[in-house]
């Protein structure tokens, strides 16, 4: 009886195939000339907004997509060093910013000159964006991933609806964003990458049902719901792989970065390691002087006030130690400088100063929000230990600064800090690393064990082995890396 109805079935089918067939056609040469159209439509409003100069020549203009570039971050000073090495490098060359922030520009320029010492030799126009908020974590609790890239593009096509520049260049992580300026702006992009929108890394805590600040305990404990976001994870994978490898240069900030961007981008033919600016320098004209221990010592932290920071692990460790050392004296103190970019951050801040006195140990911890490039350099001086506890860190220059300006480093045993920046100098030991808060707080109890003369030794060794990432190595890789965008 089931016999009788497959013949029908597959004339049915085969009867249909054609007409789809032709529909499928139809539709892809619509979309072909809707593209085409709109590229024509670019070509035209590009002439518009980018008139002749007197000379008669149009300038080439180049645009860095960078919605949060007054946050004041590691990822804010690798844009204001990277428009100061083109500067330098092509003078007569048209430079932009696409922003949501919401300061004037005197002001955004300002606040680079005084968080990172960086002064711009050449005019930069803002494009100031309005809709950043679609960029937001907060307006996506679920599928977070996908609300943000969405987002970013409908941000795109505005920054894009307001300028169209020659070379285009993601400085933030919006991979979403380069099909658009490639296929329809006609630019010619690149990106610079801080940390893959998603890594192999969270596949693997997904699939191993382990609980992270990115995927909560609800979804850990439930095998269904795991193995949903698993799928959703290797689905929304492939589209960023896809989009990724749209790009005509690819610059990664650390190893780490640079294995997940080539499993996911499948792009090494024009994928470099470009590692972060750090101003080594500025650190390394802080004198070094053997410590004295009956001084009140300080353990400090230098990064922005954001969920994967994992400032809690900092805190929680800084409290097993103070526990486990308690009687003795002088007991340090834990300092945490970082900058907060919206009321998230703010509310972030608020909340670790309540676990502090939930612990007890609120007289001992202090947070210097948005703090200026000179206080920060005291603090980094005045400091026996940097402290650092993200999991994964692309690289963090955070943890750079503190070893160049002769803290003990003692960061987590993963990402940037493990393969690139806390590595043996020489066969010699520039800082430590550790997993989980016994491990912090033991550690710190050790580095507080050594001798001065110990701590300076290990303090010299990481100063030199950091010069690697000084500005200057930046600049050269930097525009090594880009000079195909401007031939």
């Amino acid at each position: 009886m089931a016999g009788f109805w497959v013949a029908p079935l597959l004339r049915l089918l085969y009867s249909l195939l054609i007409p789809a067939l032709i529909l499928s056609g139809v539709l892809c040469l619509c979309l072909f000339m809707l593209l085409c159209g709109l590229q024509l439509w670019f070509q035209q409003r590009k002439k518009q907004l980018n008139p002749p100069g007197k000379d008669g020549k149009t300038p080439l203009v180049v645009a860095f997509f960078h919605p949060y570039c007054n946050a004041g971050g590691g990822g804010e000073r690798v844009l204001w060093c990277a428009l100061r090495a083109l500067q330098k490098r092509y003078k007569d060359v048209s430079y932009v910013v696409y922003t949501g922030d919401t300061a004037t520009a005197d002001s955004i320029l300002e606040g680079a000159q005084r968080r990172f010492n960086i002064r711009l030799n050449q005019p930069v126009k803002f494009v100031f964006l309005r809709r950043r908020y679609l960029v937001e974590a907060s307006l996506y609790p679920y599928f977070t991933l996908l609300g943000q890239s969405l987002g970013s593009l409908f941000l795109g096509w505005e920054a894009l609806m307001k300028c169209i520049p020659d070379v285009y260049i993601d400085s933030m992580g919006y991979a979403f964003t380069v099909p658009l300026f490639k296929y329809l702006g006609g630019c010619r992009v690149g990106c610079y990458v801080h940390y893959p929108t998603i890594s192999t890394d969270m596949l693997s805590v997904v699939r191993n049902q382990s609980a992270r600040f990115n995927n909560a305990a609800v979804i850990t404990r439930n095998p269904l719901l795991s193995k949903l976001k698993l799928v959703y994870y290797y689905i929304f994978a492939s589209i960023y792989g896809f989009v990724g490898s749209c790009s005509d240069v690819v610059m990664v900030n650390s190893s780490w970065t640079l294995n997940h961007i080539l499993s996911l981008w499948r792009c090494s033919d024009r994928t470099s390691i470009v590692y972060p600016p750090c101003d080594v320098q500025t650190f390394l004209d802080i004198p070094l002087r053997e410590e004295d221990n009956t001084l009140g010592q300080t353990i400090v932290s230098v990064s922005q006030f954001r969920p994967e920071k994992d400032h809690s692990l900092q805190i929680r460790a800084f409290a097993n130690f103070l526990a486990k050392t308690a009687g003795q004296q002088p007991q340090p103190k834990l300092i945490l400088i970082g900058g907060c970019r919206n009321y998230e951050d703010d509310q972030r801040v608020n909340e670790l100063k309540k676990l502090c006195q939930e612990l007890g140990i609120g007289n001992r911890v202090e947070f210097k929000v948005n703090i200026s490039f000179e206080e920060l350099k005291k603090n980094l001086a005045d400091a026996t230990i940097g402290l650092h506890t993200m999991w994964n860190e692309h690289f963090g220059i955070g943890i750079v600064e503190c070893m160049a300006a002769g803290t003990v480093i003692l960061a987590h045993n993963s990402g940037g800090p493990k393969l690139d920046i806390v590595v043996p100098y020489e066969g010699n030991i520039t800082g430590f690393l550790a997993e989980n808060e016994d491990d912090y707080a033991n550690t710190m109890i050790h580095i507080f064990s050594l001798s001065p003369a110990k701590r300076l030794e290990i303090r010299q060794n990481a100063r030199q082995s950091v010069k690697r990432f000084a500005d200057q190595e930046f600049e050269e890789t930097f525009l090594l890396s880009v000079e195909q965008l401007f031939k």
